[in-house]
């Protein structure tokens, strides 16, 4: 493959799964099944049954969305590694998404990834008792004024922004209760909407230290490479080459801000023009939208965007 150097590629993290999804890739590319396959045999579960057939609030399982997500992301990666000459000069991945460009830019093995992120997940759910932590969304404030809404809420309990997603787009997470608390002061500040998600994990907060410290303990007997495609880590939006830098990244990734917007930016100044989001939906490209509306934007979800990426990069 040829390095295209305007081009990148982002993966999504949870929340693009659907039921049904790919069903159209995988009747004409062998590539869905069979990377699913791969997936279902180490893990011992049928995730493709689960993909197709749901239901939805199974799928929404923090221990099975991250491998589904992944796994959906990387089948579409080697349909394109088949289908195109093109390799991007940049990749990145936000939240889950990390890992499954750390697998397309052959860091990682795929059957690692999978049991790898399969851990990550559960060791987040056994962080924090259900019910006991949440997340929101909160759109249209100004970071400044969100952060000082977070201090006020906090009382003594965790709350912080975690979620960069797009410009006047957040994520906070924490103790439930104080996440309800900021809800209510930030739409009080005139936000247009301050919502509760439907997770059971408060992701890339400090509740998360503990799930770090035994998914670090997890990675000390994982082999990781040097990427032969740069990738851009949410925790500090910098690529590293050696293995040491790259699993502190994805430990410190579960406890940190997810801070897309600066990806997204940065891979924009680099000179990437080109950005295709590369899995079960099309969640990036929205947000890519608004942080830079320059940018030429594809996703590859099913046979016909796929194809219309293919065509437009040609």
């Amino acid at each position: 493959m040829s390095i295209n150097n305007t081009l990148a590629f982002v993966f999504p993290g949870q929340g693009s799964q659907t039921v049904g999804m790919l069903a159209d890739l995988a009747s004409t590319h062998t590539e869905i099944k069979d990377t699913f396959d791969e997936a279902s045999e180490t893990l011992g579960r049928d995730l493709w049954s689960l993909a197709q057939e749901g239901p939805a609030d199974k799928q929404n399982l923090t221990q099975n969305t991250q491998p589904l997500v992944l796994t959906a992301s990387v089948a579409i990666w080697r349909i394109w590694q088949k289908q195109s000459t093109l390799k991007p000069a940049y990749m990145a991945g936000h939240s889950l998404g990390e890992y499954t460009a750390l697998v397309c830019a052959d860091s990682l093995s795929f059957m690692d990834a999978v049991k790898l992120v399969e851990k990550r997940a559960c060791f987040m759910q056994q962080a924090v008792a259900e019910g006991e932590g949440s997340m929101a969304a909160i759109l249209g404030l100004d970071l400044s004024v969100l952060m000082n809404i977070c201090a006020e809420a906090a009382e003594n309990e965790v709350v912080s922004a975690v979620n960069f997603n797009a410009p006047g787009q957040i994520v906070i997470a924490g103790n439930t209760n104080a996440v309800n608390r900021a809800i209510e002061l930030a739409k009080a500040q005139g936000a247009k909407r301050a919502l509760a998600l439907a997770v059971s994990v408060p992701s890339h907060c400090a509740l998360m230290e503990p799930a770090a410290t035994k998914l670090s303990a997890e990675m000390a007997d994982v082999s990781f490479s040097s990427p032969n495609i740069k990738v851009l880590h949410n925790t500090d939006v910098a690529s590293h080459n050696d293995v040491a830098s790259i699993k502190q990244a994805l430990e410190k990734q579960l406890y940190t801000p997810v801070r897309w917007t600066e990806t997204i930016e940065t891979l924009a100044k680099r000179e990437m023009t080109t950005i295709i989001e590369c899995g079960p939906g099309k969640v990036l490209s929205g947000l890519n939208k608004r942080i830079d509306k320059s940018l030429t934007l594809h996703s590859l979800t099913d046979l016909n965007s796929f194809n219309k990426a293919l065509e437009a990069l040609t």
